[in-house]
C-alpha cells in the first residue's frame, strides 16, 4: 500500500523514538520546525518533545505511546522522526500496526529509524520512506538544506511522472560542525558515484542503515530479502573492522546470492584505521565473486544532502550508467 501524498497545509507529526535531541539540540530543532512551517505545513509535536530520560527521550512504553498517538491522530498525514539514535527497535512490539493499515500515513526518517520503517513495511505492506529527519536534515544550513527538501518534495508531495530518475546532487559534505547557535555552513565537495560492478537490474527496493538492520535481523520485523530485490545499505561513523563484520553478516546469510542489485550510500566519516582502504573495498573483499550490479557512494545516507527513497517500491538500478530510477510506487 502507498500512503496518500502530502499536501501544503497538512499536519506533520514529529516523534523521538530514541535520542532526546529536541533537548540537547533545541536551537537546531527550532530552526528545522520553523523551516517546515515556512513551507506551509502545520506541526504536531510528539509527547516526548523537549523531554529526556538520560540517553533516550523516554521509556519504551512512552516512546511507543508517542508514535501511536501520532498514528491515531486524524489530522496528521506525515510522521517524521526528530533524529535517530540506538534504541528504536525496542518499541517495535508496541506499535499500532492495525491502525496504520486502516489509515496509512507517510512515515519517514533514517539511521536508527530503519527499524521502524522496515517493521511497518513488514507488518502492514505500507511503503515507508528512507529520508530526512527533522533535526539533522531540516535544521541544516544552506547550501545543503534546499536540495534535501527538494528530494523530500519529489517523493512525498509532487505528482511525479513514472519512471522517475533520481538526480544525484552536484555537491556533498561529511564535514562535522558542532550544532549550536553559532553553527556555520559546511564546505562543499564535488560529488561522484562509484560503479563497483557493471550491469542493470529492476526489483523491489529494500534496506536502510546496516548497523540498525542487525538489531532486527531474523525477527518478524525484518522483511524477508527475496530473489531479485535491490538492496540499499549505508552506515555512519564506523571503523573498518565493524564494517567488515556487518558486510559479512549479509554474506553468510546468503543475501548477496539472492538480491538482484546493490546500492551503497556514502559512509560518513569512515574510520579506515590507517589502512587507506575505502569502505566499499572491504565490501568487495567480503563479496568475492559476485556478478550483480553494484553502485556505491549514493546519497541515501548520513552525508548532506540526502535523497528520499521509497521502501518497497520497484526501482531500476543501472550501475553502468550510474542511475537509479523509480519504476513504480
Amino acid at each position: 500500500m502507498r500512503p496518500p501524498k502530502l499536501q501544503m497545509g497538512d499536519s506533520i507529526g514529529i516523534f523521538s523514538s530514541s535520542t532526546p535531541a529536541t533537548v540537547f539540540a533545541k536551537a537546531r530543532y527550532d530552526r528545522a520546525k520553523q523551516f517546515l512551517v515556512d513551507k506551509g505545513f502545520k506541526i504536531v509535536e510528539g509527547s516526548l518533545t523537549g523531554k529526556s530520560d538520560f540517553y533516550r527521550s523516554g521509556s519504551i512504553v512512552d516512546r511507543a505511546f508517542e508514535l501511536n498517538e501520532l498514528i491515531k491522530n486524524p489530522e496528521v498525514k506525515c510522521i517524521i522522526s526528530s533524529i535517530g539514535g540506538m534504541n528504536s527497535n525496542s518499541i517495535l512490539p508496541y506499535i499500532d500496526y492495525q491502525q496504520l493499515i486502516k489509515t496509512p500515513k507517510i512515515i519517514i526518517g533514517y539511521s536508527d529509524i530503519t527499524a521502524i520503517l522496515l517493521a511497518i513495511y513488514a507488518k502492514t505492506g505500507i511503503n515507508t520512506f528512507y529520508g530526512p529527519a527533522v533535526i539533522p536534515s531540516f535544521g541544516e544550513l544552506e547550501p545543503f538544506l534546499t536540495p534535501t527538501y527538494n528530494y523530500f518534495k519529489n517523493m512525498l508531495i509532487d505528482n511525479i511522472k513514472l519512471p522517475f530518475v533520481l538526480q544525484n546532487p552536484e555537491f556533498w559534505t561529511e564535514e562535522y560542525i558542532p550544532w549550536g547557535e553559532d553553527e556555520t555552513p559546511k564546505s562543499k565537495q564535488k560529488n561522484s558515484l562509484a560503479t563497483l560492478n557493471h550491469g542493470k537490474a529492476t526489483g523491489r527496493l529494500i534496506g536502510g542503515n546496516l548497523n540498525t538492520l542487525e538489531g532486527i535481523w531474523g525477527s518478524q520485523y525484518m522483511p524477508e530479502i527475496v530473489h531479485g530485490d535491490i538492496l540499499f545499505i549505508e552506515d555512519s561513523l564506523k571503523d573498518i573492522a565493524t564494517v567488515e563484520r556487518s558486510f559479512s553478516l549479509l554474506k553468510i546469510n546468503g543475501v548477496f546470492d539472492r538480491i538482484g542489485g546493490l546500492l551503497i550510500g556514502k559512509h560518513e566519516l569512515f574510520d579506515n584505521k590507517s589502512s587507506g582502504r575505502k569502505y566499499y573495498e572491504v565490501l568487495l573483499e567480503v563479496l568475492g565473486e559476485c556478478k550483480i550490479p553494484i553502485l556505491a557512494e549514493f546519497d541515501c545516507c548520513h552525508t548532506k544532502p540526502m535523497l528520499t527513497l521509497p521502501i518497497g517500491s520497484s526501482v531500476e538500478l543501472d550501475a553502468t550508467n550510474q542511475s537509479v530510477t523509480i519504476v513504480e510506487y
